[in-house]
């Protein structure tokens, strides 16, 4: 009986730790602070850019595309984007490399950057992308993010 209880407790143990472990991956980090200077990433269908928008900044929507968007905030109470440069490049597993050619967006006060970028079903890319924060220095940040049609 004794162990019994202690193998339904090593079970349960595994199980939690598991649990905790998958809890923990779900997170995407989606920043990174350099200084006063926070860059906020992220990459999302093009799809979900508003037809007007679209239109007014040329963006091309489409099922096979995304827009790396990129915006630098200040890191304490920092609500609208903030004038910056940004350049960079997306790899595929193969090591594949397409340039990202940013456009500066300007709503109101917040100004972001949007790079439009054709994927093929289920591609993993890096994000490499060198961002002059507006002090002048040059940061890179790099993130990866698997793609998908659906």
């Amino acid at each position: 009986m004794k162990r019994i209880l202690t193998a339904i407790a090593a079970a349960a143990m595994l199980l939690w730790a598991a649990s905790a472990a998958a809890q923990e991956a779900k997170v995407i980090k989606s920043h990174q602070d350099f200084g006063d200077y926070r860059v906020v990433y992220s990459v999302f269908n093009s799809e979900f850019i508003k037809p007007e928008v679209a239109q007014r900044y040329n963006l091309v929507r489409a099922e096979d595309r995304v827009f790396v968007n990129v915006s630098v905030v200040m890191k304490e109470g920092g609500k609208k984007g903030l004038s910056s440069e940004m350049s960079g490049t997306a790899t595929n597993l193969i090591q594949q490399s397409r340039p990202l050619e940013f456009i500066e967006v300007s709503e109101g006060d917040a100004v972001y950057y949007l790079a439009p970028l054709r994927f093929d079903h289920e591609e993993t890319l890096t994000f490499n992308v060198d961002v002059k924060l507006p002090d002048g220095n040059t940061e890179q940040i790099s993130f990866r993010r698997k793609l998908d049609k659906d």
